[in-house]
């Protein structure tokens, strides 16, 4: 499983479902009433039950009730969605031909559902849709006049034959406005349909953002007024435990409760920390960074905390220099928490690797653990505030990185398997020696 975050995805398989959903309910409706029309030029007499116009559409219609019934289950099992979408549109224009050809040929005003289907297909697929479906309305439309004209097709027994033999500046005629207004329809629906598509993108994206906002700036009430009221008594906490460490007399059980009350006292700095970055963050000043030795401090300091120093062991590997451009802080705040991470994602006996490279033109930070892994469902939540798998994770330490790593416009990239460890891989951008300071703003 890989999670590329950065590009946020448009368009899912529901909305497509949605709307092929209701295409197909339209759909019957718009059969419902054809047969309403049929009927009732029928009763009135215009047409004879043995008449081949009638016998033509009716048998036209009963395939469109037919399919409509295959796509309704084919639509149930909710697979190959796109695929069925395409059939639909090419299968309706071979159906508005049909009906064209009942009703005039090439001068049938029938003709102009051939624009439905584009703004249809626009509907369903964009500007992709948009144009198959006036591909395939324009060489079906175009097949039905040659075969009339060349006598492939002869025109339907009960219609005035005059209507269907045109000359040929009328079939210019009308050949070329129908291509036209193909052509027009498809290209205005399909750029349309884009465009709305990615504006409700944007503004689904802008909302989102907005509310994490609102949630951020609540978080930020919370965490100021927690990391004055915890953070005084931890200091206390912590002085008195390493005096305490020092006397003598100690027994190994007395040291051992010492060390419980340290740990878990950094935990809940920790947690205090990553509160304050997450709610209040500051704006990076960028200046020249050696990413590597940043990536070798942290660890070496994660080697002397936490469960690093009995049973996970933390190893550097890669350059020795990388030169970028960022706030060496925040840098160090996300290395940190990304080594953090995997350590708390590895179980005894395990290891966790962090390298500085060169990929292509640009630098990479990677922290890889062997841990248990991603699941699928939680890899969509990984970098959400408050968000974890563990039971005793805050869910705030990933987020802090997301937020460093955008405000720094890095591009994070997450490779991970259930049970076969996690690997997060920073670009960290292109060697400062070949890219000038981001302008200020």
């Amino acid at each position: 499983m890989r999670l590329k975050l950065g590009i946020p995805e448009m368009l899912g398989s529901a909305p497509l479902a949605r709307r092929l959903a209701g295409l197909t309910a339209a759909r019957l409706l718009l059969l419902s009433l054809s047969l309403v029309l049929v009927g009732a030029f029928y009763l009135r007499g215009k047409f004879g039950f043995e008449s081949y116009t009638l016998r033509v559409a009716l048998e036209t219609f009963g395939l469109s009730f037919a399919l409509t019934g295959i796509y309704a289950a084919l639509l149930r099992k909710g697979k190959h969605l796109e695929r069925l979408a395409e059939a639909q549109l090419v299968l309706d224009q071979l159906t508005w031909t049909v009906v064209a050809y009942l009703t005039g040929g090439a001068a049938s005003g029938a003709t102009s559902f051939y624009g439905l289907s584009c703004l249809v297909g626009a509907s369903l697929l964009g500007l992709r849709g948009a144009v198959l479906a006036a591909l395939s309305g324009a060489l079906s439309y175009g097949s039905l006049v040659f075969a009339l004209e060349r006598g492939l097709l002869s025109a339907p027994r009960d219609q005035p034959a005059s209507i269907y033999h045109l000359s040929t500046d009328e079939l210019t005629f009308y050949l070329l406005v129908n291509l036209l207004v193909l052509i027009v329809v498809a290209l205005l629906a399909g750029t349309l349909a884009d465009r709305l598509r990615w504006t409700g993108g944007e503004l689904a994206l802008a909302t989102e953002r907005a509310d994490q906002a609102e949630r951020m700036a609540g978080l930020g009430r919370l965490a100021a007024g927690l990391a004055h009221e915890i953070r005084n008594p931890l200091g206390s906490i912590a002085g008195s435990i390493q005096l305490l460490r020092t006397a003598t007399g100690l027994s190994d059980e007395d040291q051992r409760l010492c060390d419980i009350i340290q740990r878990e006292t950094a935990r809940l700095n920790d947690l205090v920390t990553d509160m304050v970055d997450l709610s209040k963050p500051k704006k990076p000043i960028f200046a020249s960074i050696d990413a590597a030795r940043v990536a070798r401090e942290v660890v070496a300091l994660t080697a002397r905390s936490g469960r690093a120093v009995s049973d996970v062991e933390v190893s550097y590997s890669g350059l020795e220099a990388a030169p970028i451009w960022a706030d060496g802080a925040q840098l160090r705040q996300m290395i940190w928490n990304l080594v953090r991470n995997a350590v708390q994602a590895s179980s005894p006996g395990e290891g966790v690797e962090v390298a500085v490279e060169i990929i292509g033109k640009n630098t990479w930070l990677r922290v890889s653990d062997r841990g248990a892994g991603i699941d699928e469902a939680a890899r969509e939540r990984l970098f959400d505030a408050f968000f974890t798998t563990r039971s005793q994770g805050t869910g705030m330490g990933l987020a802090v990185v997301k937020r460093i790593a955008d405000e720094h416009a890095f591009a994070i990239d997450v490779d991970s398997s259930r049970g076969g460890g996690a690997t997060f891989r920073v670009n960290l951008g292109a060697p400062r020696a070949s890219q000038p300071p981001p302008p200020a703003d």
